[in-house]
Protein backbone atom coordinates (compact mmCIF):
# COMPACT_ATOMS: atom_id res chain seq x y z
CA UNK A 1 0.00 0.00 0.00
CA UNK A 2 1.32 3.12 -0.82
CA UNK A 3 2.31 5.33 2.04
CA UNK A 4 0.11 8.57 3.65
CA UNK A 5 3.06 11.16 2.21
CA UNK A 6 6.35 11.80 1.38
CA UNK A 7 7.19 12.55 5.65
CA UNK A 8 7.07 8.59 6.34
CA UNK A 9 9.82 8.03 3.70
CA UNK A 10 12.11 11.25 4.52
CA UNK A 11 16.07 10.21 4.75
CA UNK A 12 17.11 10.86 8.41
CA UNK A 13 18.80 13.94 7.69
CA UNK A 14 15.82 15.16 5.54
CA UNK A 15 13.88 14.61 9.16
CA UNK A 16 16.53 16.25 11.13
CA UNK A 17 16.76 19.32 9.23
CA UNK A 18 13.02 19.53 9.37
CA UNK A 19 13.40 18.85 12.92
CA UNK A 20 15.82 21.77 13.27
CA UNK A 21 13.63 24.41 11.17
CA UNK A 22 10.92 23.78 13.60
CA UNK A 23 11.77 23.45 17.09
CA UNK A 24 13.50 27.19 17.87
CA UNK A 25 10.35 28.58 17.19
CA UNK A 26 8.33 26.02 18.94
CA UNK A 27 10.18 26.57 22.04
CA UNK A 28 10.01 30.30 21.48
CA UNK A 29 5.93 30.26 21.80
CA UNK A 30 5.78 27.51 24.75
CA UNK A 31 8.55 30.15 26.44
CA UNK A 32 5.90 33.03 25.77
CA UNK A 33 2.98 31.08 27.12
CA UNK A 34 2.36 28.66 30.32
CA UNK A 35 5.87 27.05 30.04
CA UNK A 36 7.97 30.92 30.54
CA UNK A 37 8.94 29.92 34.13
CA UNK A 38 10.09 26.55 33.71
CA UNK A 39 11.87 27.59 29.98
CA UNK A 40 13.17 31.51 31.60
CA UNK A 41 16.39 30.38 31.39
CA UNK A 42 16.87 28.75 27.96
CA UNK A 43 17.54 30.79 24.23
CA UNK A 44 14.86 28.83 21.89
CA UNK A 45 17.27 29.42 19.18
CA UNK A 46 20.32 27.26 20.58
CA UNK A 47 17.34 24.49 20.82
CA UNK A 48 17.97 23.30 16.77
CA UNK A 49 17.83 19.70 17.58
CA UNK A 50 16.39 16.50 18.98
CA UNK A 51 19.27 16.21 20.98
CA UNK A 52 19.08 19.57 22.41
CA UNK A 53 15.80 19.06 24.13
CA UNK A 54 17.24 16.73 26.75
CA UNK A 55 19.02 19.88 28.59
CA UNK A 56 15.55 21.42 28.61
CA UNK A 57 13.39 20.40 31.70
CA UNK A 58 10.45 17.38 31.45
CA UNK A 59 6.08 18.73 31.84
CA UNK A 60 4.61 15.87 34.02
CA UNK A 61 0.43 15.96 34.29
CA UNK A 62 0.98 17.03 37.38
CA UNK A 63 3.05 20.01 36.24
CA UNK A 64 0.13 21.02 33.54
CA UNK A 65 -2.81 20.69 36.60
CA UNK A 66 -1.62 23.09 38.51
CA UNK A 67 -0.49 25.49 35.80
CA UNK A 68 -4.19 24.92 35.01
CA UNK A 69 -5.68 25.60 38.48
CA UNK A 70 -3.53 29.16 38.54
CA UNK A 71 -4.25 30.30 35.29
CA UNK A 72 -7.54 28.54 34.28
CA UNK A 73 -8.62 26.75 32.09
CA UNK A 74 -5.42 26.05 30.47
CA UNK A 75 -2.90 27.02 32.17
CA UNK A 76 -1.42 28.91 29.13
CA UNK A 77 -0.02 26.74 27.25
CA UNK A 78 -2.63 27.61 24.30
CA UNK A 79 -2.28 30.44 22.30
CA UNK A 80 -5.13 32.71 22.80
CA UNK A 81 -8.66 32.47 24.41
CA UNK A 82 -10.46 28.97 25.20
CA UNK A 83 -12.96 30.92 23.63
CA UNK A 84 -11.45 30.66 20.12
CA UNK A 85 -11.26 26.78 20.32
CA UNK A 86 -13.09 24.10 18.87
CA UNK A 87 -13.07 21.63 21.25
CA UNK A 88 -12.19 21.84 25.28
CA UNK A 89 -11.88 17.98 26.59
CA UNK A 90 -10.98 16.76 29.72
CA UNK A 91 -9.33 13.83 31.20
CA UNK A 92 -9.00 12.28 34.72
CA UNK A 93 -7.08 14.57 36.77
CA UNK A 94 -8.88 16.56 36.12
CA UNK A 95 -6.57 17.95 33.05
CA UNK A 96 -8.42 19.79 30.45
CA UNK A 97 -6.88 19.30 26.45
CA UNK A 98 -8.10 21.71 23.66
CA UNK A 99 -9.36 20.02 20.14
CA UNK A 100 -9.33 21.60 16.44
CA UNK A 101 -11.31 21.19 13.43
CA UNK A 102 -8.52 21.47 11.45
CA UNK A 103 -7.77 18.53 8.99
CA UNK A 104 -6.13 15.62 10.90
CA UNK A 105 -5.06 18.07 13.82
CA UNK A 106 -4.61 14.76 16.20
CA UNK A 107 -2.42 13.10 12.90
CA UNK A 108 -4.47 9.88 13.19
CA UNK A 109 -5.03 9.67 9.61
CA UNK A 110 -1.12 7.90 9.34
CA UNK A 111 -2.29 5.00 11.48
CA UNK A 112 -5.54 4.74 9.91
CA UNK A 113 -4.27 4.69 6.35
CA UNK A 114 -1.45 2.01 7.71
CA UNK A 115 -4.74 0.07 8.82
CA UNK A 116 -5.80 0.14 4.98
CA UNK A 117 -9.05 2.48 6.21
CA UNK A 118 -9.80 4.60 3.34
CA UNK A 119 -12.86 5.98 1.11
CA UNK A 120 -15.77 3.38 0.85
CA UNK A 121 -14.79 2.23 4.37
CA UNK A 122 -17.56 2.57 7.14
CA UNK A 123 -15.67 2.78 10.49
CA UNK A 124 -17.39 1.60 13.06
CA UNK A 125 -16.06 3.87 15.80
CA UNK A 126 -16.25 2.74 19.70
CA UNK A 127 -13.94 5.28 21.52
CA UNK A 128 -15.78 7.55 23.84
CA UNK A 129 -16.81 10.49 22.33
CA UNK A 130 -17.99 11.89 26.55
CA UNK A 131 -15.83 14.57 27.59
CA UNK A 132 -12.35 12.90 26.57
CA UNK A 133 -10.85 13.71 22.99
CA UNK A 134 -10.77 9.95 21.94
CA UNK A 135 -13.89 9.31 19.72
CA UNK A 136 -13.14 13.11 18.19
CA UNK A 137 -9.64 12.09 17.42
CA UNK A 138 -10.16 9.05 15.31
CA UNK A 139 -13.05 10.48 13.72
CA UNK A 140 -10.64 13.23 12.59
CA UNK A 141 -8.37 10.77 11.15
CA UNK A 142 -11.08 8.93 9.75
CA UNK A 143 -11.73 11.76 7.69
CA UNK A 144 -8.62 12.43 6.37
CA UNK A 145 -8.69 8.89 4.89
CA UNK A 146 -12.59 9.62 3.43
CA UNK A 147 -14.08 6.83 5.40
CA UNK A 148 -17.39 7.52 6.51
CA UNK A 149 -18.09 7.05 10.61
CA UNK A 150 -20.75 5.32 12.86
CA UNK A 151 -20.19 7.55 15.39
CA UNK A 152 -21.12 4.39 17.94
CA UNK A 153 -19.13 5.68 20.95
CA UNK A 154 -18.60 3.03 24.23
CA UNK A 155 -21.67 0.85 25.76
CA UNK A 156 -24.72 -0.49 24.44
CA UNK A 157 -23.31 -3.43 22.86
CA UNK A 158 -26.53 -5.10 21.25
CA UNK A 159 -27.70 -1.54 19.55
CA UNK A 160 -24.04 -1.35 18.22
CA UNK A 161 -23.79 -5.14 16.87
CA UNK A 162 -27.16 -4.22 15.10
CA UNK A 163 -26.29 -0.95 13.89
CA UNK A 164 -22.76 -2.59 12.35
CA UNK A 165 -24.59 -5.23 10.75
CA UNK A 166 -27.52 -3.16 8.92
CA UNK A 167 -25.18 -0.08 7.86
CA UNK A 168 -22.33 -2.55 7.05
CA UNK A 169 -19.52 -1.96 8.78
CA UNK A 170 -16.19 -2.85 7.29
CA UNK A 171 -14.32 -1.46 9.85
CA UNK A 172 -13.55 -0.90 13.43
CA UNK A 173 -11.86 2.14 16.02
CA UNK A 174 -11.63 1.29 19.74
CA UNK A 175 -10.35 -0.45 22.78
CA UNK A 176 -8.46 -4.00 21.90
CA UNK A 177 -11.08 -6.34 23.67
CA UNK A 178 -14.88 -4.61 23.04
CA UNK A 179 -14.47 -5.76 19.23
CA UNK A 180 -14.23 -9.23 20.82
CA UNK A 181 -17.31 -8.33 22.43
CA UNK A 182 -19.10 -6.68 20.24
CA UNK A 183 -18.47 -9.62 17.41
CA UNK A 184 -19.23 -12.25 20.07
CA UNK A 185 -23.10 -10.37 20.85
CA UNK A 186 -23.39 -10.36 17.32
CA UNK A 187 -22.79 -13.77 16.33
CA UNK A 188 -25.86 -14.42 19.47
CA UNK A 189 -27.97 -12.57 17.97
CA UNK A 190 -27.60 -13.94 14.50
CA UNK A 191 -26.16 -10.86 13.11
CA UNK A 192 -23.61 -10.98 10.06
CA UNK A 193 -20.28 -8.63 10.85
CA UNK A 194 -18.26 -10.84 8.17
CA UNK A 195 -17.84 -7.19 5.93
CA UNK A 196 -15.36 -6.18 9.16
CA UNK A 197 -12.06 -6.58 7.99
CA UNK A 198 -9.76 -3.91 9.31
CA UNK A 199 -9.74 -2.87 13.06
CA UNK A 200 -7.68 -0.02 14.60
CA UNK A 201 -7.08 -0.02 17.96
CA UNK A 202 -5.75 1.61 21.18
CA UNK A 203 -6.31 2.72 24.60
CA UNK A 204 -5.20 -0.99 25.75
CA UNK A 205 -2.54 -3.98 25.12
CA UNK A 206 -2.94 -6.10 22.51
CA UNK A 207 -2.93 -9.29 23.59
CA UNK A 208 -0.94 -11.83 20.91
CA UNK A 209 -3.89 -14.53 21.62
CA UNK A 210 -6.55 -11.63 20.96
CA UNK A 211 -5.14 -10.41 17.62
CA UNK A 212 -5.10 -14.10 16.25
CA UNK A 213 -8.95 -14.14 17.54
CA UNK A 214 -9.29 -11.52 14.87
CA UNK A 215 -7.20 -13.10 12.24
CA UNK A 216 -8.97 -16.01 12.57
CA UNK A 217 -12.58 -13.99 12.03
CA UNK A 218 -10.27 -12.84 8.80
CA UNK A 219 -9.89 -9.28 10.55
CA UNK A 220 -6.67 -7.30 10.44
CA UNK A 221 -5.68 -5.52 13.73
CA UNK A 222 -3.06 -3.09 14.02
CA UNK A 223 -2.71 -0.98 17.30
CA UNK A 224 -1.87 2.55 17.98
CA UNK A 225 -0.25 4.48 20.50
CA UNK A 226 -2.02 8.17 21.87
CA UNK A 227 -2.11 10.20 24.64
CA UNK A 228 -5.52 12.92 24.77
CA UNK A 229 -2.77 15.83 24.60
CA UNK A 230 -0.36 14.15 21.77
CA UNK A 231 -2.87 12.84 19.81
CA UNK A 232 -0.93 10.58 17.60
CA UNK A 233 2.50 9.57 18.84
CA UNK A 234 3.16 5.75 17.65
CA UNK A 235 1.28 3.24 15.36
CA UNK A 236 2.18 -0.35 14.07
CA UNK A 237 2.42 -0.67 10.22
CA UNK A 238 3.28 -4.53 10.66
CA UNK A 239 2.00 -6.61 13.34
CA UNK A 240 4.43 -7.05 16.12
CA UNK A 241 7.15 -4.95 14.67
CA UNK A 242 7.25 -2.20 17.01
CA UNK A 243 5.56 1.00 16.54
CA UNK A 244 6.31 3.69 13.95
CA UNK A 245 6.80 6.98 15.51
CA UNK A 246 4.37 9.94 14.19
CA UNK A 247 5.86 12.51 12.04
CA UNK A 248 4.74 15.66 14.05
CA UNK A 249 6.03 14.42 17.47
CA UNK A 250 10.12 13.94 18.94
CA UNK A 251 10.26 10.90 21.12
CA UNK A 252 12.53 10.44 23.89
CA UNK A 253 13.49 7.49 26.16
CA UNK A 254 14.42 8.30 29.41
CA UNK A 255 15.25 7.15 32.86
CA UNK A 256 12.16 7.68 34.66
CA UNK A 257 12.40 10.57 37.51
CA UNK A 258 14.70 12.20 35.30
CA UNK A 259 15.14 13.68 31.41
CA UNK A 260 18.38 11.45 31.33
CA UNK A 261 17.69 9.66 27.60
CA UNK A 262 18.88 6.36 27.65
CA UNK A 263 21.13 4.24 25.56
CA UNK A 264 19.54 2.78 22.68
CA UNK A 265 17.32 -0.31 23.56
CA UNK A 266 17.21 0.30 27.34
CA UNK A 267 13.77 0.26 28.99
CA UNK A 268 12.51 3.87 30.17
CA UNK A 269 9.84 6.66 30.18
CA UNK A 270 8.67 8.20 26.88
CA UNK A 271 8.95 11.71 26.55
CA UNK A 272 6.95 13.71 23.69
CA UNK A 273 7.86 17.24 22.18
CA UNK A 274 4.32 18.13 20.24
CA UNK A 275 5.76 19.62 16.75
CA UNK A 276 2.26 21.82 17.36
CA UNK A 277 2.19 25.67 17.45
CA UNK A 278 -1.71 25.36 18.42
CA UNK A 279 -0.49 23.52 21.48
CA UNK A 280 3.54 23.39 21.89
CA UNK A 281 4.07 21.11 24.41
CA UNK A 282 8.01 20.53 25.29
CA UNK A 283 9.09 17.59 26.58
CA UNK A 284 5.73 16.43 27.77
CA UNK A 285 6.29 13.25 30.22
CA UNK A 286 3.63 10.22 29.15
CA UNK A 287 4.52 8.91 32.53
CA UNK A 288 4.48 5.10 29.94
CA UNK A 289 7.55 2.66 29.77
CA UNK A 290 9.29 1.89 26.68
CA UNK A 291 12.28 1.02 24.40
CA UNK A 292 13.39 2.40 21.06
CA UNK A 293 13.88 -0.73 18.61
CA UNK A 294 16.72 -1.36 16.06
CA UNK A 295 16.71 -0.65 12.37
CA UNK A 296 13.54 0.54 10.32
CA UNK A 297 10.28 -0.68 9.75
CA UNK A 298 10.13 -3.43 6.75
CA UNK A 299 7.05 -1.16 5.65
CA UNK A 300 9.34 1.19 4.36
CA UNK A 301 8.66 4.20 6.42
CA UNK A 302 11.87 5.48 8.06
CA UNK A 303 11.12 7.02 11.34
CA UNK A 304 12.52 5.44 14.51
CA UNK A 305 10.50 2.95 16.15
CA UNK A 306 9.32 2.27 19.81
CA UNK A 307 8.33 -0.92 21.73
CA UNK A 308 5.18 -1.31 22.91
CA UNK A 309 3.92 -0.70 26.06
CA UNK A 310 6.30 -2.09 28.93
CA UNK A 311 3.98 -0.53 31.78
CA UNK A 312 4.05 3.04 34.01
CA UNK A 313 7.25 5.20 35.04
CA UNK A 314 5.92 6.38 38.22
CA UNK A 315 7.09 4.04 40.56
CA UNK A 316 6.89 5.86 43.97
CA UNK A 317 6.76 3.50 46.71
CA UNK A 318 5.99 3.98 50.05
CA UNK A 319 8.44 1.57 52.04
CA UNK A 320 8.76 1.66 55.66
CA UNK A 321 6.10 4.18 56.23
CA UNK A 322 8.17 6.60 54.04
CA UNK A 323 7.38 7.37 49.86
CA UNK A 324 10.90 7.06 47.98
CA UNK A 325 11.00 7.79 44.50
CA UNK A 326 13.00 6.99 41.07
CA UNK A 327 13.85 10.82 41.47
CA UNK A 328 15.76 9.74 44.87
CA UNK A 329 17.39 6.43 43.45
CA UNK A 330 18.67 8.72 40.40
CA UNK A 331 20.22 11.12 42.93
CA UNK A 332 21.76 8.89 44.72
CA UNK A 333 23.58 7.36 41.78
CA UNK A 334 24.43 10.69 40.40
CA UNK A 335 26.65 11.23 43.79
CA UNK A 336 29.19 8.11 42.02
CA UNK A 337 30.33 8.32 38.86
CA UNK A 338 30.76 4.73 39.22
CA UNK A 339 27.72 3.67 39.32
CA UNK A 340 26.36 2.93 36.05
CA UNK A 341 22.43 1.60 37.02
CA UNK A 342 20.50 1.40 40.36
CA UNK A 343 17.58 -0.42 41.14
CA UNK A 344 15.67 -0.89 44.68
CA UNK A 345 13.63 -4.27 44.77
CA UNK A 346 11.15 -4.11 48.11
CA UNK A 347 9.89 -6.96 49.76
CA UNK A 348 8.01 -8.13 52.70
CA UNK A 349 10.10 -10.52 55.60
CA UNK A 350 7.53 -11.47 57.97
CA UNK A 351 5.42 -8.83 58.39
CA UNK A 352 7.68 -5.89 57.73
CA UNK A 353 9.07 -3.90 54.66
CA UNK A 354 12.46 -4.66 53.65
CA UNK A 355 14.23 -3.72 50.58
CA UNK A 356 17.57 -4.04 48.77
CA UNK A 357 19.36 -1.30 46.60
CA UNK A 358 21.32 -3.41 43.88
CA UNK A 359 24.02 -1.14 42.43
CA UNK A 360 25.90 -2.11 38.79
CA UNK A 361 29.33 -0.66 39.45
CA UNK A 362 33.19 -0.90 38.73
CA UNK A 363 35.73 -0.09 41.13
CA UNK A 364 37.14 -1.49 44.50
CA UNK A 365 35.16 -1.07 47.69
CA UNK A 366 32.55 -2.65 49.12
CA UNK A 367 29.08 -1.87 49.87
CA UNK A 368 29.69 0.06 53.03
CA UNK A 369 30.78 2.91 50.32
CA UNK A 370 27.09 3.76 49.81
CA UNK A 371 25.29 3.21 53.10
CA UNK A 372 25.55 6.98 54.50
CA UNK A 373 24.45 8.60 51.24
CA UNK A 374 21.79 6.39 49.95
CA UNK A 375 20.41 7.08 53.96
CA UNK A 376 20.78 10.26 53.39
CA UNK A 377 18.82 10.49 50.10
CA UNK A 378 15.86 7.46 50.82
CA UNK A 379 15.64 8.61 54.08
CA UNK A 380 15.18 4.83 55.14
CA UNK A 381 17.62 1.77 55.81
CA UNK A 382 17.77 -1.25 53.85
CA UNK A 383 20.21 -3.65 52.14
CA UNK A 384 22.98 -2.47 49.54
CA UNK A 385 24.49 -5.53 47.08
CA UNK A 386 26.73 -4.41 44.05
CA UNK A 387 26.40 -6.51 40.87
CA UNK A 388 27.94 -7.03 38.06
CA UNK A 389 27.52 -4.38 35.16
CA UNK A 390 24.92 -5.71 32.73
CA UNK A 391 23.18 -8.15 35.63
CA UNK A 392 20.17 -6.38 35.97
CA UNK A 393 17.09 -6.32 34.45
CA UNK A 394 15.90 -3.98 31.32
CA UNK A 395 12.46 -3.25 32.03
CA UNK A 396 12.95 -0.14 32.78
CA UNK A 397 11.85 -0.60 36.39
CA UNK A 398 14.00 1.90 39.02
CA UNK A 399 11.94 0.93 42.25
CA UNK A 400 10.71 -2.84 41.91
CA UNK A 401 7.98 -3.32 44.48
CA UNK A 402 7.49 -7.07 45.21
CA UNK A 403 5.29 -7.00 47.76
CA UNK A 404 2.01 -9.37 47.56
CA UNK A 405 -0.80 -7.20 47.93
CA UNK A 406 -3.55 -9.68 47.19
Amino acid sequence: MPHYDKLEVRSPDERAADISRKLPALVAGAKAGGLGEALRDVDPQEIGSAEALAGLPVLRKSDVGAMQKRCPPLGGLVPGSAADLDYLFQSPGPIYEPGSNAPDWWRMGRFLHACGFGRGDIVQNCFSYHLTPAGTIFESGARAVGATVIPAGTGNTELQARAAAHLGATAYAGTPDFLKVLLETADGLGLDLSAVAKAAVGGGALFPSLRSYYADRGISCLQSYSTAELGSIAYETLPDEGLVVDEGVIVEIVTPGTGDPVEPGTVGEVIVTLLNQDFPLVRFATGDLSAFLPGASRCGRTNVRIAGWKGRADQTTKIKGMFVRPEQVADFASRHPEIARARIEVVREGEMDAFTLRIEADGGGGEQRYVQSAQEILKVRGKIEICRPGTLPNDGKVIDDQRDYS
